[in-house]
């Protein structure tokens, strides 16, 4: 049982940041904040703002992202501290191997790849549909053959059954996969190069959005401003505080929020390159929280912008952004729009795939997982290649053959339980190691942490049952993983117990 929970040492940590069989040191504060921008703008600002506002909360939905955003915000303060401590790959699994010991490291390692698997897959979705409207705009006029264009099936909320969509796979997203697949086992140097050209081109394409569409608000479509009241907390999916909608969920401010939570998944992925930084101590930190509280500020400003040119009720659930000027006669903008989403969601995308191998190279190190596949490093690109290439193909599947509401519905829990155990591993470590060198200190500890497992519990809680049970059956999976492998496996018992 003592085993099970193991820690591993920080100087052990220290310790893989030597040698030969390590990521290149090649990014910058610049390079990682512009990860995490393009990690975070991307599907959420330009697709599920306008689902969230129709459904959810209407204009109060800029509250939304705040609350939102004050939970990413306490977690991030939380991940800034780990980072600069033990800046090797890993992200929150390296984190709860520190504190918790081997047993909850494999399962927020394992949540993990649920995570950024999941979430790939489902941007592919989103960007599908982008690039399938840009090319279907009269200038182009061309279409893809329906065959080719979806997923097989879909879910039916009308009849509460899946059903069949015509198609056999959707081809733009397992294309759009495969690219980005060759570019990352290219280098991390070579997606930096092309991450920053699609973040300049969407963030320009937001500040276009909040500068333009800002002359054509009408205050009057604030009003009311909260239609869904101001709670919408429940729990495993039963409203416990404020309206219910039709159908049974809960809606409101914090429903909303709980909703829009997807769109800040990206800055976490940040830490994942710490290994890769220049000047880690100096350089992660300020990556993670520049990234965030610029998409913050971004988010509430686009809200309020779009919300003020089109009445709540009245807007469009799939493109929002572009929608919106069009109906204010732009259309023009809806053309910039929608190339910059196009752009926004590929980088998204570009991130997701990134930061997956990195978890898995942390994992294989410690023999939880076969070293000789996922900690395999490229000689010539000094990338983990071979995990790089199977999380291709993992996202390219999913994304190719199951609906988008699928798998959705798993991402924000599992983004959720990593923030929890990260801010939890925070108050273990100083208590457990007080006097660790931490380049940067999480501020107004324990405060700070307990806030944030509060925010991100009420989230979680605010959830379906559905994403529960579906996160239960991957937990059960990766237990008997870690029971009839990793156990056995592991590298770290046999190392000495920390001092």
């Amino acid at each position: 049982m003592r085993r099970l929970f193991k820690r591993k040492s920080l100087s052990l940590l220290h310790e893989e940041m030597k040698g030969d069989n390590r990521l290149k040191r090649v990014l910058g504060a610049w390079s990682l904040t512009s990860l995490g921008i393009g990690c975070i703008i991307g599907a959420g600002i330009f697709v599920i703002t306008g689902y969230a506002a129709h459904f959810k909360a209407g204009p109060a939905l800029l509250v939304s992202f705040v609350v939102a955003g004050m939970a990413c915000i306490f977690s991030a303060l939380c991940y800034a501290e780990f980072a600069s401590m033990a800046p090797v790959a890993g992200s929150a699994y390296t984190y709860a191997y520190a504190t918790l010991g081997e047993f909850f490291a494999w399962i927020i390692g394992w949540d993990l790849i649920l995570e950024y698997t999941v979430a790939s897959a489902s941007v592919a979705h989103g960007w599908s549909k982008y690039f399938q409207n840009f090319i279907g705009m009269p200038i182009f006029g061309i279409k893809i053959p329906h065959v080719f264009a979806d997923a097989p099936f879909d879910y039916n909320p009308a009849v509460g059954a899946l059903t069949s969509t015509g198609s056999w796979f959707d081809l733009p997203a397992l294309v759009i996969v495969a690219v980005l697949t060759i570019i990352l086992v290219i280098g991390i140097h070579e997606s930096s190069r092309f991450n920053n050209v699609m973040v300049a081109t969407k963030v320009s394409v937001v500040i276009l959005v909040i500068v333009v569409g800002a002359f054509y608000i009408k205050t009057v479509n604030w009003h009311p401003f909260a239609p869904f009241g101001w709670a919408g907390l429940s729990f495993f999916g039963k409203t416990v505080w404020g309206q219910t909608a039709p159908d049974g969920s809960p809606v409101g401010v914090l429903a909303g929020a709980a909703m829009i939570f997807f769109a800040y998944i990206g800055f976490d992925s940040v830490s994942t390159h710490a290994e890769e930084a220049k000047n880690p101590h100096r350089d992660v930190p300020i990556g993670i929280i520049a990234s965030l509280v610029i998409c913050t500020i971004l988010y509430i400003l686009v809200t309020i912008v779009i919300t003020g040119m089109v009445p709540y009720d009245q807007m469009d659930v799939d493109a929002p952004v572009a929608v919106a000027f069009e109906r204010v006669g732009l259309h023009w903008g809806q053309f910039i729009i929608s190339l910059g989403a196009v752009a926004g969601i590929t980088s998204v995308m570009l991130v997701l795939m990134l930061s997956q191998p990195r978890v898995l190279l942390a994992m294989s190190r410690d023999g939880l997982l076969p070293p000789s596949f996922f900690a395999a490093i490229h000689p010539r690109f000094r990338t983990p290649w071979k995990s790089t290439i199977l999380t291709g193909i993992a996202v390219a599947l999913m994304a190719s053959f199951i609906p988008l509401g699928i798998l959705a519905e798993l991402v924000n829990i599992g983004t959720l339980l990593a923030f929890v155990i990260v801010c939890t591993s925070v108050l273990l470590m100083r208590y457990i190691n007080p006097e660790a060198h931490r380049p940067f200190r999480c501020p107004f500890v324990p405060v700070i942490p307990i806030l944030g497992i509060i925010f991100c519990l009420v989230l979680m809680f605010s959830l379906p049952s559905a994403n529960w049970k579906r996160l239960g059956i991957w937990m059960a999976i990766g237990i008997l993983i870690y029971f009839f492998y990793g156990r056995s496996h592991s590298v770290v018992p046999h190392h000495k117990p920390p001092e």
